[in-house]
């Protein structure tokens, strides 16, 4: 095990986004590369939203989509994973909020509270963001422990009207089929 590990394995919750390239291809990459990564094992993963931008808004749809893994990772190590993948799959960050061949933001484990330079756990504007919340309700279920349930639920009730979302796709991600058939 490497000195980024635990010795218990925890649930993270990911949120993932795309609006350059093959979009839907970017995001099953990434989830591959999640699953690849030692310590790190994808459990669930939401459906596919598109979406409008947010923030800087001259740029094409989103695709997004959420997926909670397994992991003997620290907070830190997994964010290090995430950005390393990203930065495989071509991510360049040249404009805030600007167009990305993929964005994996890691939004919350198992209820911890960080505040660090590089990483605030939970995700500070996860609560404001439907593309965010709206994938996320497909994956979170009432009896999670940790109160995220509760907290997508409320988030979601507020933004009601606001959402600029919309269903693209069911995932065809192949836990989601492994999962259904057990």
């Amino acid at each position: 095990m490497n000195s980024h590990a635990t010795s218990e394995c925890s649930e993270a919750y990911i949120a993932l986004g795309a609006n350059l390239g093959e979009r839907e291809g970017n995001l099953m990459e990434a989830l591959e590369r999640l699953d690849d990564t030692p310590g790190i094992q994808v459990l669930r993963v939401s459906h596919l939203y598109e979406t409008e931008p947010v923030g800087y808004i001259d740029q094409p749809m989103f695709l997004n989509m959420a997926a909670v893994v397994s992991t003997s990772l620290s907070p830190h190590a997994l964010l290090a994973e995430m950005q390393r993948i990203e930065k495989e799959l071509g991510r360049v960050r040249h404009i805030h909020w600007g167009p990305r061949t993929v964005d994996l933001d890691l939004l919350w484990m198992e209820g911890r509270r960080l505040d660090t330079p590089e990483l605030m756990l939970p995700h500070p504007r996860m609560q404001e963001r439907s593309f965010v919340l709206r994938p996320l309700s497909d994956i979170v279920f009432e009896d999670e422990p940790s109160g995220l349930y509760r907290v997508v639920q409320t988030a979601l009730a507020k933004l009601e009207g606001k959402e600029g979302i919309q269903l693209w796709k069911t995932s065809s991600w192949r836990s989601v089929s492994a999962l259904s058939e057990n």
